[in-house]
């Protein structure tokens, strides 16, 4: 399992608590450092089945000063995962890839669902 996550964000550090927690081994992989690539975030999108606003991090500084708000509705998916790719800070996480399953940001409810 690959848990790709910000070290210094709080939900993250939360989640990695609870994957510890219940003994789920996974690959640690710092989203800045080793942002996601296009062709990654292409997949995980696809195997998610979610809206690709979910792989957004709406909360994030970067996300409201590029008004991205106002902006994705008229980008097209391609345009947006391209953006994606050039700033980890602007990725949902933490996110969690294993196989077809993609989680995106931590809802322990549905994390004891999918993953244990």
């Amino acid at each position: 399992m690959l848990f790709i996550e910000y070290p210094k964000c709080s939900t993250c550090r939360k989640a990695k608590k609870w994957l510890d927690a219940h003994n789920v081994t996974y690959i640690d992989r710092h989203i800045v450092e080793d942002n996601p690539t296009y062709d990654e975030l292409k997949e995980w999108y696809e195997k998610s089945g979610l809206p690709l606003k979910k792989f957004f991090n709406t909360s994030g500084l970067i996300y409201k000063e590029m008004q991205l708000k106002d902006k994705l509705p008229a980008m097209s998916e391609e345009e947006q995962l391209k953006l994606l790719a050039t700033n980890g800070m602007l990725v949902k996480r933490p996110l969690i890839v294993e196989g077809d399953m993609v989680l995106t940001g931590f809802k322990e409810i549905e994390w004891e669902e999918k993953v244990l």
